[in-house]
């Protein structure tokens, strides 16, 4: 059993807002062990969930959205995931080597991989095969608590959407 799998638990329930985010174990591409929502601690996160190889022109778009539109917001971070289950375990150093080459030096930090538990995931996120190669996005609050979902490619109306409730997140709280 994986270690994605064994943080992960069996049977998982649907996420949805409010919740606290499921530990996620991965690693960045620099090669360092990575947990979600730890990693994002004390910043607001957008985190891009992909499950299929064609789901990183997706994933890819809304992450350079988030780079032109939001990036030099330091109270906000951005995560890149890729899931990889089944046969694609057994191709980890190759696909890591690849991913690292085609990646900035500078985003490794923000692209985390994780090798099974792939399953418990489509079920917490409401992966459907009919939208495979979707980006699935989540928010996270500073606290680690999720504040938006979706699914899909990207688009604008979306877009200006989660523009909007990143500014409201990241707002000092009036105390």
């Amino acid at each position: 059993m994986s270690t994605a799998t064994l943080c992960a638990g069996l049977g998982q329930e649907t996420l949805r807002v409010g919740d606290r985010l499921p530990v996620l174990q991965g690693q960045f591409l620099t090669g360092r062990d990575a947990l979600l929502p730890q990693a994002s601690s004390g910043q607001v996160a957008l985190v891009a969930i992909g499950f299929t190889y064609k789901s990183r022109v997706p994933v890819e778009a809304w992450a350079d959205w988030y780079r032109t539109t939001i990036g030099s917001t330091t109270d906000v971070t951005f995560f890149e995931i890729p899931m990889i289950g089944g046969l694609g375990t057994l191709g980890r150093w190759f696909i890591d080597r690849g991913m690292r080459k085609g990646t900035p030096v500078e985003l490794h930090d923000h692209v985390i991989t994780v090798y099974g538990g792939t399953g418990d995931w489509k079920q917490r996120l409401s992966y459907s095969p009919a939208h495979e190669d979707d980006a699935y996005l989540v928010v996270l609050d500073r606290e680690g608590v999720v504040r938006w979902l979706h699914h899909g490619g990207f688009d604008t109306s979306r877009a200006d959407e989660l523009k909007a409730l990143l500014a409201s997140l990241v707002r000092p709280v009036d105390r």
